[in-house]
């Protein structure tokens, strides 16, 4: 039986996915997993562009993501 994973960012619908024992990933796991699979060689311009659209991410998350990336 193949992993599913469910993508959302909206705190309330994960927790409401994750009760119900679903797989949860938001946009910034996604892009890293891009990253780690070559799809992608940068995650920054993809997690500015994001936040240019209107999606929050805190300066600390975002600081975080890069260093996970290996950008920062």
């Amino acid at each position: 039986n193949p992993t599913r994973i469910i993508l959302l960012d909206d705190m309330l619908a994960r927790r409401t996915a994750q009760v119900a024992g679903l797989k949860v990933w938001g946009t910034l796991l996604l892009l890293l997993e891009a990253k780690s699979q070559g799809l992608v060689d940068k995650i920054e311009p993809y997690v500015t562009g994001l936040s240019e659209a209107g999606m929050w991410v805190s300066a600390e998350v975002k600081q975080r993501i890069l260093i996970l990336a290996g950008e920062s």
